[in-house]
């Protein structure tokens, strides 16, 4: 069993919080583009209320850890490891009430190359506990606007996860599939689980726009981001995502691997 001292040390040791490799120019354009309201940093959240630059500042301080000092424009962001280890807690509380529940569970991810294989033992977990792990709209085409124009990409699942790959892409390992914000992927297989008559999932656990479009069309989501991604927490705050884990979502992904344990262990899931 994984301490939580051996957690935050593991934390700290990685760079997943702490000091992390995403900077905090990058930081502060996000929250600048949450503030305009631009699709690109909304990633599928519709705010109730206009967030100013300043709030989602302190928002993302209170949340993540990082400087509200709005002077500080260079550098590393940091993020604090125990508010990582609380949400995680918490993240591992909810998985938990999805498995007493046997819950039907969704999980996708945009970020394949780094945390497919923390996704994929949630999965394995939840299935193992009794939770049926949806795979609506497997193979179809979605249409994603990306930073080299509209790309269409072909929805897939790997070991439980649902991901988006670019047609003609062939799976490996080392290309499990494209990184993505947006929440067209999520939208398509929920519409597609209602008009098939499916069930439809009472968690769906992932980040970026799965988060955030799973949430604001009002299905319980749970998932992580980084502190350069002000919308799940925005989410939160406003009550349609239930749990967001801070950390740096770009690491190796066997990094990822101690929170897997930490997280199955806590949800009494460990197999």
């Amino acid at each position: 069993m994984l301490s939580t001292a051996a957690l935050r040390a593991h934390l700290l040791a990685a760079r997943l919080a702490g000091p992390v490799a995403t900077t905090r120019e990058q930081s502060l354009r996000r929250y600048r583009l949450f503030a305009a309201r631009d699709p690109r940093a909304l990633i599928g959240i519709e705010p109730e209320r206009d967030w100013s630059f300043i709030e989602l500042l302190h928002l993302m301080g209170d949340r993540c850890g990082v400087s509200v000092d709005p002077r500080l424009t260079s550098g590393h962001d940091v993020i604090d490891p125990d508010r990582t280890i609380e949400a995680l807690d918490a993240f591992a509380g909810r998985l938990r009430a999805a498995a007493v529940a046997a819950a039907p569970v969704l999980l996708g991810t945009g970020h394949p190359h780094r945390l497919l294989g923390f996704y994929a033992s949630l999965a394995a977990a939840l299935s193992a506990a009794g939770c049926c792990v949806l795979t609506p709209a497997q193979g179809r085409c979605i249409d994603i606007t990306t930073r080299f124009g509209l790309r269409t990409h072909r929805l897939a699942y790997v070991r439980g996860v649902a991901l988006v790959r670019e047609p003609g892409v062939r799976a490996s390992a080392s290309e499990p599939g494209a990184h993505t914000h947006s929440p067209l992927p999520v939208r398509i297989a929920l519409a597609c689980a209602a008009e098939a008559g499916s069930p439809l999932p009472g968690l769906v656990i992932g980040d970026h726009g799965w988060v955030c479009g799973a949430g604001q069309l009002g299905i319980e989501a749970i998932g992580l981001a980084d502190s350069d991604d002000p919308a799940p927490f925005v989410g939160q705050a406003e009550g349609r995502v239930s749990v967001v884990v801070p950390l740096d979502d770009t690491a190796r992904s066997d990094c990822y691997r101690p929170l897997t344990r930490y997280v199955l262990n806590r949800a009494c899931l460990s197999q």
